[in-house]
């Protein structure tokens, strides 16, 4: 089997078993170049962020499902690790939000998803509780993973899919556009961010209800 028929063999079965999304209708959707909504969720670690406490810094929100296929492929590689700690060495701010709500795929109480995330060398500043899915709605996430990267004046400048090849196959990573490296470096430069919105692809969010 050539890996483009493996490719769509694998997506097909997850979307039979109802793990896939690609443009599942969000709650909200907020807009690029507009302010991003600000929140408040406790952290792995009993602390308290919101997101107007970076005002200055860029950020990066994260929707995070360790049991997903394609956070899995970003991890698994070592990639995410790399890209959270790249850019939180440039003084970015990297924040993975878990909206999987108690009972589903991808919640675990904060000591085990500490626990996970040290397994998979997490690097992140911290990972965020958000298990009513009040934030993920709020942003409109659809898919683990669904980015967005927030600038200093706290205008959201992208959101969507991490990069521009949807698979689960780590081969397809050097290949692919990083939407979320593209928009930061090119805001970090002072120069205008060349794609702004992209389909997100991966699991669906593990709202409850």
């Amino acid at each position: 089997m050539t890996r483009s028929l493996w490719t769509t063999a694998l997506a097909l079965l997850l979307i039979a078993g109802g793990t896939l999304a690609f443009h599942a209708e969000p709650v909200d959707d907020p807009e690029v170049d507009a302010p991003a909504p600000d929140f408040t969720l406790t952290d792995t670690n009993g602390n308290e962020h919101s997101l107007s406490d970076f005002e200055g810094e860029y950020v990066v929100l994260e929707w995070l499902n360790f049991d997903c296929p394609f956070v899995g492929k970003f991890y698994g590689s070592g990639e995410m690790p790399r890209l959270q700690e790249t850019y939180r060495e440039d003084g970015v701010v990297w924040l993975s939000i878990v909206s999987s709500a108690p009972g589903t795929q991808g919640h675990f109480p904060p000591d085990e998803m500490n626990a996970r995330n040290e397994q998979e060398g997490g690097q992140q500043d911290a990972i965020l509780m958000d298990p009513e899915g009040t934030v993920g709605q709020m942003y409109g996430a659809q898919t683990t993973p669904h980015m967005y990267v927030i600038n200093p004046e706290g205008t959201l400048i992208y959101k969507g899919g991490i990069d521009s090849i949807p698979s689960t196959n780590v081969d397809d990573i050097d290949e692919a556009t990083n939407y979320v490296v593209e928009a930061l470096d090119a805001a970090m430069n002072g120069e205008e961010v060349p794609t702004k919105t992209a389909p997100p692809y991966g699991c669906s969010v593990k709202y409850a209800g």
